[in-house]
Formats: structure tokens, sequence, C-alpha cells
């Protein structure tokens, strides 16, 4: 081994490119492997002659310095592309990335739009932070009724003449809806609200909901309990029976919930549904002529109706979920019970 030797493959090593992160591993191998050409020389530094091995073990160790400097510095330019990687094992399986899944209330969502849009109902989409006509007034809500009450409201400033609030249901994009299109009207309004309400296993402050409308000449009833026992079969299964009895709400008459028979027992009664054979899913009617009114629609010559279900408790129903709270709790568990779900 000569200085010579040393001096010429320093200037090719400082001479060196690459064009890829597998260029740079092939350089690291053939000049520092095993067998590379620096290891080769140190291999002859021990047959050199003692009195020289201090001048050319000074020489080696800067060549090998700089060798492994030039590398680097060539494997920083792909280090974007290798992160978190091992040059050493080219071979090494890659990460297994885990396929996550959709959340259950998007999986309900999107199958009821799917199947009223198959209907002809188109998507509305409005506000969360809404004003009190569109929430109440408009919708025939009296100034005493308990639903504007602190218990059941999240008002944002409620000592004001007109308040801001959270909308405690999805009835608002219908009221505006109304407010900007004439009639024929036929839509659906998912959305997030918000009321007051303590969290539990079966009630939460948060939740989903679902409300349609139909507005046109001639809307009756029956056109009501067709639409819903068309959606119930598709959602549930062709077997579904529905059930609607007598209610009270300020925005529809005449109005009703809506039940269906138990689909975990096909109607013959167990714990789910109480022993009754039946699941109450949604509430419904009519829309009442002081809401079209208020909405600029003559109740004269138009009539209509509308219907609201919370999606949560479609999931419940459908995947038999025991507490409101999993929807919302993030618990990966949970989740992957779903990902089978298309």
């Amino acid at each position: 081994m000569e200085r010579k030797d040393i001096d010429s493959l320093l200037e090719k090593i400082e001479k060196l490119t690459a064009e890829s992160i597998r260029d740079v591993e092939e350089i690291r191998v053939k000049f520092l492997g095993k067998k590379g050409e620096v290891t080769r020389l140190f291999e002859e530094f021990r047959t050199i002659e003692p009195e020289l091995k201090k001048e050319f073990g000074k020489y080696l160790n800067e060549l090998k310095t700089k060798a492994a400097e030039k590398i680097e510095t060539l494997r920083e330019n792909f280090a974007e592309f290798v992160e978190g990687s091992s040059l050493e094992d080219f071979t090494k399986p890659g990460d297994n990335f885990e396929l996550g899944t959709r959340h259950p209330i998007s999986l309900v969502r999107e199958q009821i739009l799917d199947i009223f849009g198959s209907f002809g109902y188109s998507v509305a989409l409005g506000p969360e932070i809404e004003d009190d006509w569109h929430v109440f007034s408009a919708l025939n809500f009296p100034p005493e009724h308990p639903a504007r009450d602190m218990q059941d409201t999240f008002f944002i400033n409620p000592d004001s003449s007109d308040p801001i609030l959270l909308r405690t249901h999805t009835s608002s994009v219908q009221v505006r809806t109304m407010e900007r299109q004439k009639p024929p009207i036929r839509v659906v309004c998912p959305g997030r609200v918000f009321r007051n309400e303590a969290i539990s296993a079966r009630a939460h402050c948060i939740f989903h909901q679902v409300e349609g409308l139909y507005i046109d000449k001639g809307v009756s009833f029956a056109d009501l309990k067709q639409a819903i026992l068309l959606f119930v079969q598709q959602m549930f299964g062709a077997q579904t029976e529905i059930r609607m009895r007598p209610s009270y709400f300020p925005f529809t008459e005449p109005s009703t919930e809506v039940d269906i028979s138990c689909n975990i027992c096909g109607g013959k009664g167990c714990n789910i549904c109480k022993g009754t054979g039946w699941l109450e899913i949604m509430g419904a009617g009519m829309v009442d002529p002081n809401v079209l009114e208020a909405s600029g629609i003559d109740s004269r010559e138009y009539t209509g109706f509308a219907f609201g279900m919370g999606i949560e408790r479609i999931a419940m129903l459908k995947w038999l979920v025991n507490d409101l709270r999993h929807y919302f709790e993030n618990d990966v568990r949970f989740l992957k019970e779903f990902q089978s779900v298309i």
C-alpha cells in the first residue's frame, strides 16, 4: 500500500454521485462494506512496516471518515423518500397499515339519503347556529313552548330580543328551503343538532337527524304513509310493517309517531321492544298551514308533509347498539365492528 493509493481512492470518492437511494446503498457496500475498497486498505495496513503505521493510519482514518460523510450527504438527498426506513435491508417487509372504516352514523346517514334520493328527494343543508325565527317562530312554536326553555335549548345570547342558539332540530333547514324555493319542494335535511340534556345510554346533548319535507299541490296523508313505508322496508327489510299513533307537534297537523315492527323478534315481543313488538323510529305529519304561510307559501294552494328521525336511533335498531355514548367515544374496538359494513 502506498500513499498514492489512498489519495487516488479519496479523489474517486469525492466525485461520487447517486441517482437513487439504491445507488447510495451500492456505493456504501462498494467502499465501506466487508469487501469494500476502503476496508481492503485497512486489511493491507496490517502488513505495513511498523515505523510507517502512524502516518498511514492517520491517512486511512481520514479516508474512511470522508467516505462515510460523502455517503451520508448522498443519502440525505433522498431522505424524504426513506424516512423511518432501514437502508441496511431492502428485503424488509413494508409497514402494514390497518385500514379504517366509516363511522356507523355516517353509514346510516348515507343509506337514508340514498333511499330518499331514489324517491326523488334532494339534500338541503343549513347552519348549526341559528336564530329564533328559523328554529321556533316560523315553525309555529308559541312563545311559552317548553322547547324554548334553557333546559332544552343551548342559547348563545338568551337575554337578547333576537336570540341566537344551537339548532334543536334540522326543521330550520326546511324553513330556509321554503323561504328560497317555490313548490314543488322535495328535500331531506341531514345534520347535527343540540339539546340541553343529561348524557346517558339513551340520551345525548349532541345527536344527528334527517328530516324530510314534501310540498306540492294535492299532497295527502296517504302520500306520507306510503313514503315512510317504502323507506322502512328498504332500511330494515321488506317484511317490516309500520304503525302510526296520533301525536302532537307545533309544526304539523295532524301529527303522528311512527313505529316499525320489531326487526329483532319479528313483532312477537322481546326485551328490545319491551314485549310490544313495535319500535318507535320517527315523528311525522302534515305541514301546518301556519308554517306554510310563515314561509310565504299559499296554504290554500299547496299542502305537504314532513318527517324527522334520529340517525343514532336508526343505527341502534339496525345494529343493536345499546348505548348512545359509543357513537361519540372514538373507541376503536367499537368502530372495528363496522369494518365489513359497506
